[in-house]
C-alpha cells in the first residue's frame, strides 16, 4: 500500500493534471508543495511522509511533468499558468486557507498566488528562491533544460546527474545519486531511461524578455504576517544572500536558513533544517495570514 493516493483535476485549458494526497484526513492546514523547473511530485515523497501525520500534504505534478500532461502550447509554460493550474486544483479539493511548499520556480508560482488570493496562504516556504534570481544561476539552467537524453542502466543515470550537480551536492554518495535519478527520470517503454518532463519547457526561455515579469517583491509582500521561512543553500547561485536577507527584513513573521556547503537547491531533508521546518508549522498551525 502506498502512502498516498494519487488526485487528478483539469486546467482551465483541458489538461488532466496530478498531484499525490498524503494523508488526506490528517489535521491542520494542508501542504501544498511545489517543485522546481524541471522536478516533479516524488521530489517532495521523504518530506511528506514525514509531516503526512500532522498535515495533508499535497505533492503536485505541475503541467509538463510526472503524470501530469503535456501542454499543447509550450507558451503556457510560465508561472502564471502554473498558479491558474494551482487556483483549479484548490476549488476541486474545496481547500481554503493551507500552508504552501515551493522550490525554486514553485516558490514563485507561490508568490503569484499570493497575490491571487489574499489571506488563503497560513505560511509559506521558500526553498532556494526569491522575488530576484541570480544571472548565474538563471544561465546555468538554461544550459541544460530541454536536453534530451536517455541511459541504459539507473546508474548510468545517476553518474550523469553527479557530472552535472556535483558541486551541488558535493558530499553525496552513489545511493543519493541513484534516489536523485529515480526522482527525475523515468523508465520508457523502449526500457530507456528518460527525462520525466516535457523537453518544451524550455521554449518560453528563448522568447526575448522572458525574464521579465510581474514586480515579485510586491507580490511577496502580500503575504502579510504570515509566517515564512526562507531556506538557502550556502552555495546557491540562484537565490543571493542579500535577497534573502531582504526577504527576512520585508516580511515580519520570516526566518532564514542558509545550509553551508550546498547548492541550490537543498532537498528539505538535510539535519540542519528539520527542527526549523517544525518551528514554522508551529506557527503556521495558529498564526492567520495577514491580508
Amino acid at each position: 500500500m502506498t502512502a498516498w493516493e494519487d488526485r487528478y483535476w483539469w486546467s482551465n485549458d483541458g489538461l488532466r493534471l496530478h498531484a499525490r494526497d498524503y494523508s488526506r484526513d490528517a489535521g491542520g492546514l494542508p501542504i501544498i508543495c511545489l517543485p522546481g523547473l524541471t522536478r516533479n511530485a516524488r521530489d517532495y515523497d521523504v518530506f511528506a511522509r514525514r509531516l503526512a501525520s500532522r498535515h495533508r500534504v499535497l505533492a503536485v505534478d505541475l503541467r509538463g511533468r510526472g503524470e501530469s500532461a503535456y501542454a499543447r502550447d509550450p507558451m503556457s509554460y510560465v508561472p502564471l499558468t502554473y498558479a491558474q493550474d494551482l487556483a483549479a486544483l484548490l476549488a476541486e479539493q474545496k481547500i481554503d486557507r493551507f500552508i504552501a511548499v515551493g522550490t525554486s520556480l514553485g516558490g514563485t508560482v507561490i508568490m503569484l498566488m499570493a497575490g491571487m488570493m489574499p489571506g488563503r496562504i497560513g505560511g509559506v516556504l521558500f526553498n532556494d528562491v526569491g522575488p530576484e534570481i541570480d544571472p548565474a544561476g538563471l544561465a546555468r539552467v538554461r544550459g541544460y533544460v530541454g536536453r534530451s537524453s536517455t541511459w541504459p542502466t539507473w546508474m548510468h543515470a545517476a553518474r550523469a546527474i553527479q557530472e552535472t550537480h556535483g558541486e551541488i551536492y558535493p558530499d553525496w554518495g552513489v545511493e543519493e545519486w541513484l534516489a536523485m535519478a529515480k526522482r527525475l527520470y523515468r523508465l520508457n517503454n523502449a526500457g530507456r531511461i528518460v527525462i520525466d518532463y516535457d523537453l518544451k519547457i524550455a521554449e518560453p526561455f528563448r522568447v526575448p524578455g522572458s525574464a521579465a515579469g510581474p514586480d515579485m517583491w510586491r507580490a511577496l509582500a502580500t503575504l502579510g504576517s504570515a509566517p515564512v521561512l526562507v531556506v538557502r543553500g550556502g552555495r546557491s547561485d540562484m537565490l543571493p544572500a542579500a535577497v534573502a536577507e531582504r526577504m527576512v527584513e520585508l516580511l515580519p513573521q520570516a526566518e532564514l536558513i542558509t545550509l553551508p556547503g550546498i547548492g541550490h537547491a537543498p532537498t528539505l531533508g538535510e539535519p540542519g533544517v528539520q527542527g526549523a521546518i517544525d518551528r514554522w508549522l508551529a506557527r503556521a498551525a495558529v498564526e492567520p495570514a495577514s491580508t
